[in-house]
């Protein structure tokens, strides 16, 4: 055997498995197939300011093993409130209305959660035509990557009950503050692997770079990579390939603006493009005093600016702040970046959600094949999937799982 173990995939699960593994001493080596370790945690610099083009939140902060680990390496985390679902002097959003959306969006979720609709989709909880319907349809797109009629209820409170409101940052990047992390193990990028193989002695990957050789495997690339075909199987995994098609990647994306000249905005500030319109813009102004202004667009809004592509996506934030805040603001943004994760190769989409009725897919996922091949990444996470965190829980998980069956005499 060349190694211990595989992992397929340097994101926060490949990265945590492997500290794991390096800790108990055994050998590890890990196969990305992009060019960069860190999944979809990616922090680049554009005139001298990180920006995280992924994941850029640590959720649930106060227990979310990610701070310490930033904290640790001497990372500076950001505590404290924040501006989302805040409205910049109320423009294009009476506080009334601000207060009816706000309203509406708390009785779908208490109706969610007393009253869920026999269907487990999202969506059949709605108020008949009512008002505040797109705004609903916009926050499910920002929080899973996709509209209500897409998601499990069952899913969904699965994560929303194990939530809290503490939502910090990383001032250097949360992209970098991952990549950071990667232990002293062997790192292969550029090594998509096209097939597993399990036999009697372990484990067989065939790599573009050639095979590898190992007593286990653990497995952390995305939902939409395994229900695609990327990776090939021998038999044993077809359960874990349908569970990755019923928890398909969402989709949410990121446009960077640099504020230029004498903008007049203060600091974290926020405003919502169109509150009416599902697919509308949320702008984050000037996050951590950084002279940026943050564009997010999640689920069908999300879906829209990709497919009209980057100049066309830059155009429609632009029109939406310009409604809001007058064409002057024209002169005052320069883009700067955007994402484009449906189209990223290895990758896909941007978090899971599970489609309505198949809420314990999840479960699926995350069992072994036999002894050998094990299974991590966000999406097999029971409850905080979607996040960087969630997917480090889970290359622990898997790598505990790995140690575990590798100090068993009978199977060395």
């Amino acid at each position: 055997m060349d190694y211990d173990v595989a992992i397929v995939g340097a994101g926060a699960a490949g990265i945590a498995g492997a500290r794991t593994l390096v800790a108990a001493g055994r050998s590890v080596v890990l196969l990305e197939a992009s060019d960069r370790a860190g999944g979809r945690a990616w922090t680049i610099e554009l005139a001298g300011i990180p920006l995280d083009m992924g994941c850029g939140w640590l959720h649930s902060a106060e227990r979310n093993p990610l701070v310490t680990i930033g904290k640790q390496a001497n990372f500076t985390i950001e505590q404290g409130a924040t501006a989302w679902k805040t409205q910049w002097r109320d423009l294009g959003f009476p506080p009334a209305d601000q207060a009816a959306a706000d309203a509406a969006w708390n009785a779908l979720d208490e109706r969610l959660k007393s009253d869920p609709p026999a269907s487990d989709r999202a969506s059949d909880a709605l108020e008949p035509g009512g008002r505040w319907n797109a705004y609903c349809n916009s926050l499910s797109g920002y929080m899973n990557g996709a509209a209500l009629d897409r998601l499990s209820i069952t899913d969904f409170l699965a994560y929303d009950n194990a939530a809290s409101d503490a939502n910090w940052r990383v001032h250097e990047g949360y992209g970098s503050l991952i990549a950071a992390a990667m232990p002293k193990a062997e790192l292969r990028l550029s090594t998509p692997v096209r097939r597993i193989l399990l036999d009697g002695q372990g484990v067989r990957l065939e790599t573009d770079r050639g095979a590898i050789a190992a007593r286990a495997a653990i497995v952390t690339v995305s939902t939409n990579v395994l229900a695609g075909g990327a990776i090939g199987f021998d038999a044993g995994a077809d359960d874990h390939l349908h569970a990755a098609s019923q928890l398909p990647l969402g989709l949410a994306d990121k446009l960077f603006f640099e504020l230029k000249g004498n903008h007049g905005f203060e600091a974290e500030t926020h405003l919502l493009g169109d509150p009416q319109n599902p697919e509308t813009g949320s702008y984050y102004i000037r996050p951590l005093g950084r002279p940026v202004l943050e564009g997010f667009f999640g689920g069908t809004g999300a879906v829209v600016i990709e497919r009209a592509g980057l100049l066309d996506a830059f155009a429609f934030a632009l029109e939406q702040l310009s409604s809001l805040l007058g064409s002057g603001i024209r002169k005052h943004l320069l883009p700067l970046a955007a994402s484009s994760w449906c189209r990223t190769d290895w990758i896909g989409g941007s978090y899971s959600h599970a489609l309505p009725g198949q809420a314990s897919q999840r479960q699926v996922l995350a069992r072994p094949v036999g002894e050998r091949l094990f299974f991590a990444g966000e999406a097999t996470h029971r409850t905080d999937f979607s996040t960087a965190h969630g997917a480090w829980e889970s290359g622990i998980r898997a790598a505990g799982e790995a140690v575990e069956v590798l100090g068993n005499p009978a199977l060395k």
